[in-house]
């Protein structure tokens, strides 16, 4: 369900960045001096160079060989900096991103996803201690402390939220993992509650996927998701072209709607993938919706 929700969209590699030489320079005499506030400073800010690098670039094979220096960079940046709750939200976010679209060996899949939840959880925890019991505490309980939280709280909320989805896509054969599901649509209906528009609607995203990964006899709401599906085209005005992918391989294909399914991804394969932000993502997309309309001639 998640596989492609945290591809390198926004929702993805959000705070990692890019290093020259006389920036490690700077770091190490920053070290040496032990000016810590200003190491914090530069890291969280080193991070969204690289980000950026990484979201307009086209090439997804450059990002995929890359992709364990950025993991084993942005642990190198904690290890300095363990409460930084900017570097432990961008953790999350890359090691997401990067295991829901690269890594198809699942063994190290769980491995890095459970990483990344547990960086998210470290992140919404650094200065909200009524959260930090979240993954044990009871449904009522979570409930109550999430409703509880504000506009501010939504970017930490949404890194746990696609964080803790990609870890129970990756556990999908454990029905305790899968019930987890609901804890994740907790998380993203608050963060639409509080900021409906953050990461162009993704919030609307992960909700339409959540709704669409059972069908309906186990519980899926297919007409639920496709009024999330819609409202995310709208909020990010079709600049991500993911949404329609997922919005064809979740609930075109739960429903059989082959002519939507069709149409969905011909519309994708049409567009121009080079938009600011969203370059890789759509990159990702136009070579989904070829498989999509490929697999589709068995499917249908």
């Amino acid at each position: 369900m998640f596989v492609f929700c945290h591809s390198f969209v926004r929702v993805g590699c959000r705070k990692i960045l890019s290093i020259s030489l006389s920036f490690y320079i700077l770091i190490s005499v920053l070290l040496l001096s032990g000016c810590s506030f200003f190491i914090s400073s530069a890291t969280v800010d080193m991070t969204e160079n690289l980000s950026q690098a990484i979201l307009n670039n086209n090439d997804l094979a450059t990002v995929e060989a890359g992709g364990p220096a950025y993991l084993l960079m942005v642990d190198s940046l904690l290890y300095r900096n363990p409460d930084n709750e900017s570097l432990l939200r961008g953790a999350s976010d890359i090691y997401t991103a990067y295991t829901t679209v690269f890594v198809k060996d699942k063994a190290r899949a769980k491995k890095l996803t459970e990483k990344a939840l547990i960086y998210a959880l470290r992140a919404i925890c650094v200065r909200r201690s009524k959260t930090c019991g979240f993954r044990e505490a009871n449904f009522h309980d979570f409930k109550n402390t999430l409703l509880s939280l504000g506009k501010k709280d939504v970017p930490d909320l949404f890194t746990l939220g696609s964080a803790w989805s990609a870890w129970i896509q990756m556990h999908r054969e454990d029905w305790n993992a899968v019930a987890e599901i609901s804890r994740v649509e907790a998380i993203m209906k608050q963060v639409i509650e509080l900021d409906e528009s953050y990461q162009d609607g993704g919030a609307h995203l992960y909700l339409g996927v959540l709704a669409t990964f059972l069908p309906p006899a186990l519980g899926g709401k297919p007409d639920v998701g496709k009024r999330h599906f819609e409202r995310a085209l709208e909020i990010s005005k079709n600049k991500n072209l993911m949404v329609k992918v997922l919005y064809a391989q979740h609930y075109a294909r739960l429903m059989f709607d082959r002519k939507l399914h069709d149409r969905l991804l011909n519309e994708v394969l049409e567009a121009k993938t080079d938009v600011p932000g969203y370059t890789l993502s759509n990159t990702l997309a136009q070579q989904r919706a070829r498989e999509l309309l490929k697999s589709g001639e068995e499917y249908f």
